[in-house]
């Protein structure tokens, strides 16, 4: 390992306590012999007093810094202004609500520092959230997706839980801060970087997914994502399968038939979803409903 590898580790978060992830990332760097590292945290707007007043304390750790701002400015602008921010020459970003699973996290990712863009993935965390369904969701999902179909697809399969990104490609080519609501921009970010001809490199180096909202939270989240994906469906054609299926729904002058099951089924779906036995089934006619039953505005 030498002198010359450095790391800015950034972690975008919102009524989050994130200290113990930083004092894991802070001790796994700190094994790392011969690398400069940082690590910042930026709040975007957080409302809750207590996790702010917890995460402050992440000012006293040596190389770390609690960054916070009074508006809530999106996912995409928290993450253009950790790149300004940061001063090294390799970027780590890392969302709030993972965890470090494995000792040699960090040295996995110097270990591939020539890659212009590198992704680990995550795991879902072996503890299991009994009538959760974002756990449920996440759970059937990561089977689906391994590491050689992410290789296969290396941009759709991209997202922004665990990548390590060079400055100057990120500086270049930011995230769109016309994404302010949940959702997509990290879809979008993985079509930026095709279309510039930036390889994504994908590796087995995940980081763990063990921190579930409830059911309403979620779905609330995903309503909010599905208004972006039809305020932004030009955009994300070809990188959100649930795109690609609608639109080959609406090929088949079916469209109408989904408002209206919508119409008569979608609350019998969410009190479901919103239940103690959350079904997938369900979930994925309610997603696909509401898709069909919003309205489609101006960004």
């Amino acid at each position: 390992m030498t002198s010359e590898l450095n790391l800015s580790i950034l972690i975008p978060t919102y009524n989050h306590v994130c200290v113990d992830l930083v004092r894991d990332l802070q001790r796994l760097a700190d094994a790392c012999e011969g690398v400069r590292y940082e690590i910042l945290v930026s709040d975007d707007g957080s409302t809750d007093k207590a996790v702010i007043a917890a995460n402050k304390s992440i000012n006293a750790l040596p190389g770390c810094r609690y960054l916070r701002r009074d508006i809530n400015a999106g996912r995409a602008a928290t993450r253009n202004l950790l790149a300004l921010t940061a001063q090294y020459d390799h970027l780590l970003f890392i969302d709030c609500h993972m965890s470090v699973i494995a000792d040699d996290f960090i040295l996995r990712y110097l270990q591939c520092a020539d890659s212009d863009v590198a992704y680990g993935g995550y795991h879902v965390g072996r503890k299991e959230w009994k009538g959760n369904l974002r756990y449920r969701y996440e759970l059937a999902r990561h089977h689906v997706i391994s590491i050689e179909e992410r290789q296969a697809h290396p941009y759709q399969d991209f997202h922004t839980s665990n990548f390590m990104i060079r400055r100057d490609i990120m500086l270049e080519h930011p995230f769109d801060e016309r994404f302010r609501r949940y959702g997509y921009e990290d879809v979008f970010f993985g079509r930026k970087l095709k279309e510039a001809g930036i390889p994504v490199t994908h590796i087995d180096n995940p980081v763990g997914f063990e921190d579930f909202e409830s059911n309403e939270r979620f779905l609330d989240k995903t309503a909010e994502g599905l208004l972006t994906l039809s305020e932004r469906r030009d955009d994300l054609r070809g990188y959100s399968r649930l795109l690609d299926k609608a639109e080959k729904i609406e090929r088949w002058h079916l469209a109408g038939c989904v408002r209206i099951w919508h119409k008569l089924f979608g609350r019998l779906e969410r009190k479901n979803l919103t239940g103690r036995h959350p079904k997938l089934s369900y979930f994925n006619l309610w997603r696909m409903g509401t898709f069909f039953a919003q309205k489609k505005k101006k960004p």
